[in-house]
């Protein structure tokens, strides 16, 4: 007598396919089974791995502001989300096929309970999304000063092609490259740009900013511990940008000063000279200091009294600027 198979409906073919995945079939072990499930579900912390100079790591009040504002949103959000999921599984599991319980009603039109849990859920969303947006944008404005713990240090910071300028007026000092700080003292930053738009963000302290040129914006921040910290410009410039990175020193009071001092006896003098030579496009630039800086120069660049350095001619490239396009 001939078998019976039955019929090759799409229910019956998913059903053939579940019976015939069956872990013995598959060489694998239970065990093994349940090892690739730990991991399914350990790739997503394997994916926080790598947070460390991220915004996720905070380590001053405005970095920890903005980290607040990130979870809290997210938080929120997946209030919408998991029913979303829940539901969705949910519903497909009662309304199956094979459920002789589930009322099946094509001629349902309208029901006033389904519509205010649809709206009335994503409106609290909204609203608590507005608040915490609306309270976050005045508690951690840019130019809002930090509390006056001590006095602010005064930084003066130019964007070049392709990298980064530091002037300390009150000093008289300044870096390329590299940004020392004291801990636990509000950073009073100015910025502007002598050349194309770009971008300053140092993760872990939080406030990515733009700067342009002929103009200045304020940026108030904070290291609340001593470290080293990562700073980056995160708006795409050029050829340089991927070299625009440069580390932020957050140093104890004394060591502060005592950098201060050395650096005071080393390096050149920034004038305008040793500024106009500084401007010139450059790649991967290795940090140096200035021991003496004149304290109107950032003045002059805003006002665009020293105009932006000139760009490699366009039929004949340097080296060091458009390495790629040159043989």
């Amino acid at each position: 007598m001939q078998a019976r198979h039955p019929p090759a409906t799409p229910r019956n073919r998913f059903r053939t396919m579940v019976r015939a995945f069956r872990p013995h079939r598959a060489g694998l072990s239970r065990s093994a089974l349940r090892r690739t499930a730990a991991l399914v579900w350990l790739l997503p912390l394997l994916g926080l791995a790598g947070c460390k100079n991220s915004v996720l790591d905070p380590v001053g009040p405005i970095g920890t502001g903005d980290a607040t504002i990130l979870m809290d949103s997210v938080a929120i959000m997946l209030c919408i989300v998991v029913p979303v999921f829940i539901a969705t599984a949910g519903f497909a599991f009662w309304f199956r096929a094979g459920n002789t319980r589930a009322r099946y009603r094509p001629n349902f039109i309208h029901s006033g309970t389904i519509e205010l849990v649809v709206w009335a859920i994503p409106l609290l969303v909204i609203l608590l999304l507005g608040g915490v947006t609306w309270i976050g944008s005045h508690e951690l404005d840019p130019a809002k000063p930090l509390p006056p713990i001590t006095k602010p240090l005064r930084v003066q910071v130019v964007s070049l092609d392709w990298k980064w300028l530091f002037i300390y007026p009150d000093l008289k000092l300044a870096s390329v490259n590299e940004l020392t700080i004291p801990a636990g003292t509000p950073i009073d930053f100015t910025l502007t740009s002598a050349s194309v738009m770009n971008a300053f963000f140092i993760p872990r302290l939080g406030s990515m900013i733009y700067t342009m040129n002929g103009m200045t914006v304020r940026l108030n921040l904070q290291a609340d511990t001593a470290g080293t910290y990562l700073g980056e410009s995160s708006h795409y410039s050029g050829d340089g940008f991927s070299g625009m990175r440069f580390d932020v020193h957050a140093l104890p009071a004394e060591q502060f000063d005592t950098w201060v001092e050395a650096t005071r006896q080393k390096g050149p003098v920034l004038d305008e000279a040793a500024y106009k030579a500084l401007e010139r496009q450059s790649l991967n630039v290795t940090p140096f200091t200035y021991r003496n800086a004149d304290p109107t120069l950032f003045a002059r660049i805003v006002a665009q009294l020293i105009p932006p350095a000139e760009g490699p001619p366009a039929d004949t490239p340097h080296r060091d600027v458009s390495p790629k396009s040159i043989p």
